[in-house]
């Protein structure tokens, strides 16, 4: 697919690429708009999902909202049960889940997803 080139969705993927937190489109919006302040939030939402139908970006859902990663790698995340912040944990991938679950299956498997739950560390040290 040959896309037309767009200063707002270079500028929505370079800000995601920038980050580690997963922010939502609420935030990404508040974000980009500070450089282009006529932005709209579906302007944002659209660039977004093309963005991860193009594979450029990851959405995945912790709780009821939508998370944005420019990482478009496989990797794993950490979502807290306290807050709902995301965080990248940095941990190699284990392809032999993914092998060991090709055995048992007789479908094709191309790779694995996973999230760990838990606290934070913010929201740990509140507890105590």
């Amino acid at each position: 697919m040959v896309l037309k080139r767009s200063r707002q969705r270079e500028a929505i993927l370079n800000y995601l690429m920038s980050r580690t937190d997963h922010p939502t489109a609420d935030q990404i919006y508040a974000a980009i708009r500070e450089e282009y302040p006529n932005i709209s939030l579906g302007t944002v939402y659209r660039n977004l999902a093309l963005l991860e139908e193009l594979g450029e970006i990851q959405r995945f859902r912790s709780g009821t909202t939508d998370h944005f990663d420019g990482n478009a790698a496989n990797h794993y995340h950490f979502i807290c049960n306290e807050c709902g912040c995301v965080q990248d944990l940095m941990l190699p991938l284990q392809n032999s889940l993914t092998e060991l679950a090709q055995g048992g299956f007789s479908g094709s498997i191309d790779y694995h997803l996973m999230y760990f739950y838990g606290r934070c560390e913010k929201c740990k040290k509140e507890t105590k």
